[in-house]
């Protein structure tokens, strides 16, 4: 297996390599256009990475050899990297540790929220719990569909990090789908709905379609809980929010926060 950060070039500028257990210290600023790439030997197969010091661990599937994570500069100003939906100390400085090991059988087994990935990212390929939404407003991170599932719970404020949320842009056909990258069996829905009022509105019903074909209406209420939905499903691969119907409220701004999916 292998961790290497490659500049824009595509070479390598640090990289480490060895059967399991892999500590890289890149030690040095990163750069416009520098990527994260994870190379491992089996596929399909669980891994558990750390992309920075300052984020968790996450655990992921893994369906290709090789899986890249861009370091998020700002496409707009590259010499900037956009850190508004994660922690402040990611990314910056001149050292960095970045991890990369096999997951555990106990780990594979292990009841949990099976939607957690903190290191999704945009256009995400092979790495799975993936977000991806048919809007997120103005195009931002900070309200991008990666940040339901980055395990982040505060959802009483609107910026910055860690109040990083996806937004709708008002849009009243607004969908985020969640992929697993494999089959997966759950018992419980959790949605934590943004709670910074009355700057926000928030969803009276929405609808929940699962990739066997059936869906379920969940009912909400003005609250900054979790809203928690005992749903089973066995052998999902997908589901699908939508149908957000939004409360009859001055604020034309509900977002979600957190989606959580309990389960094996």
């Amino acid at each position: 297996m292998k961790i290497a950060v490659l500049n824009p070039q595509n070479a390598a500028v640090c990289q480490v390599s060895g059967p399991d257990d892999l500590v890289l210290v890149h030690q040095a600023e990163y750069q416009p256009g520098d990527k994260l790439v994870f190379t491992v030997d089996e596929v399909p197969a669980f891994y558990v990475i750390r992309v920075d010091g300052a984020m968790d661990e996450a655990f992921v599937y893994l369906t290709q050899h090789s899986v890249e994570y861009a370091i998020p500069f700002d496409p707009e100003n590259p010499m900037n990297l956009v850190r508004v939906s994660y922690s402040p100390g990611s990314f910056i400085g001149k050292l960095h540790y970045i991890t990369l090991r096999r997951a555990r059988a106990e780990e594979v087994k292990n009841y949990r929220n099976l939607a957690k990935n903190v290191m999704d990212q945009h256009g995400a390929a092979g790495c799975y719990p993936h977000a991806h939404a048919n809007v997120e407003t103005r195009g931002e991170s900070l309200f991008a569909a990666r940040n339901v599932i980055d395990g982040v719970l505060a959802n009483t404020c609107h910026y910055p990090w860690p109040f990083q949320s996806w937004g709708i842009g008002q849009r009243e056909d607004a969908e985020l789908t969640l992929e697993f990258g494999r089959p997966v069996d759950m018992d419980e829905l959790r949605l934590i709905t943004r709670a910074d009022f009355p700057h926000d509105s928030w969803w009276e019903r929405a609808t929940i379609t699962f990739s066997d074909g059936t869906s379920e209406v969940l009912h909400m209420e003005k609250s900054a809980a979790p809203h928690v939905f005992p749903i089973q499903r066995r052998g999902i691969t997908w589901l699908k929010l939508g149908q957000l119907i939004r409360a009859d409220d001055p604020s034309p701004f509900p977002a979600l926060t957190q989606v959580e999916v309990y389960g094996r």
